[in-house]
C-alpha cells in the first residue's frame, strides 16, 4: 500500500523545513525529488507525487516556501489562486530555493527506502526552472523541466549539467516564448544527453489538471508518456 509521511529536512544554512513523501507499493525504490509550481505544495503537486509513486519511484516534494511561510498549498481551483502564487513567488529568494532543492536532493539520496541512493529531479513552472539549476549544481541521475521558465536566464549553466535531462514545453506558452526555448534547445547544441519535447497548442503549466486555465489534456497526457519512457531508461526502478 502506498504510503506517505512527512520528512524535516535540514537547510544548507540553518534551520529546516518539511517535505512531502510518498513510497511506493513496493516500500522502496530510486528517488525522485518533485519540485512545486508557484502554488507551493497544492493538490496538484501532491497528485504529482502520487503518480510518481505509481511508477515505482519514491516521490519528495519539499516545501520551498517555508522561508517565508511554512505550508502553502493554494488550491489552483481557487479563483484567487494565480494572484496569491505570484504573490509568493515574488517574495521567493530563487538562489536560496535552489539551495533547498540540493538540500532536499541529499535527503531523500539518504533515506532507507531509496534503492542504491539513485536519485533524479522533475520540477514544474517555477519548479522547473529550479530543477534545471539542481542538475547543474548537483549531481542527480536524471533531470526533467516541465515549462521552466527560469531556464533561459540561467543558460550560462548549461555547462555544468552533465545527466540526463529531459525539457517539455508548450508550443502555445505565454511565459516561456518559442525564442526562449530555441535559446534553451540551442545552449544544449545537440547534446545527445539533452532530450526535447514540445506540445503544440499547450500553453504555460499544461499538466496541471487542477488549473483549468493551463490544462491540455493531451499534451498532459503524452508529456507524461514521454517522461516515463525517459524514467525508465535513465532511472529504472
Amino acid at each position: 500500500m502506498t504510503q506517505n509521511r512527512t520528512e524535516t529536512i535540514q537547510a544548507g544554512d540553518g534551520g529546516e523545513f518539511a517535505g512531502h513523501l510518498v513510497l511506493p507499493d513496493s516500500g522502496s525504490g530510486p528517488g525522485l525529488l518533485v519540485i512545486q509550481e508557484i502554488f507551493g505544495l497544492s493538490p496538484y503537486i501532491l497528485d504529482v507525487c502520487a503518480r510518481v509513486a505509481a511508477l515505482g519511484y519514491v516521490a519528495l516534494a519539499p516545501d520551498l516556501y517555508w522561508r517565508i511561510e511554512p505550508g502553502v498549498a493554494i488550491d489552483e481551483q481557487d479563483p484567487d489562486a494565480l494572484q496569491r502564487g505570484f504573490s509568493y513567488m515574488g517574495r521567493l529568494d530563487f538562489e536560496k530555493a535552489v539551495d533547498d532543492a540540493v538540500a532536499s536532493l541529499a535527503h531523500l539520496e539518504s533515506l532507507p527506502e531509496v534503492a542504491g541512493g539513485r536519485v533524479g529531479v522533475m520540477g514544474f513552472c517555477l519548479g522547473g526552472g529550479i530543477s534545471y539549476r539542481v542538475a547543474a549544481a548537483a549531481d542527480p541521475d536524471c533531470a526533467i523541466s516541465y515549462y521552466g521558465s527560469a531556464v533561459p536566464d540561467s543558460l550560462g549553466l548549461a555547462g555544468d549539467i552533465e545527466c540526463p535531462i529531459l525539457f517539455h514545453f508548450g508550443l502555445a506558452d505565454q511565459y516561456l516564448t518559442l525564442d526562449k526555448q530555441e535559446a534553451v534547445r540551442a545552449a544544449f547544441g545537440g547534446r545527445p544527453e539533452a532530450e526535447f519535447h514540445e506540445h503544440p497548442g499547450a500553453n504555460h503549466a499544461f499538466d496541471n489538471h487542477n488549473a483549468a486555465l493551463f490544462h491540455h489534456p493531451e499534451a498532459s497526457a503524452r508529456a507524461w508518456e514521454q517522461t516515463r519512457a525517459f524514467l525508465r531508461e535513465k532511472l529504472p526502478v
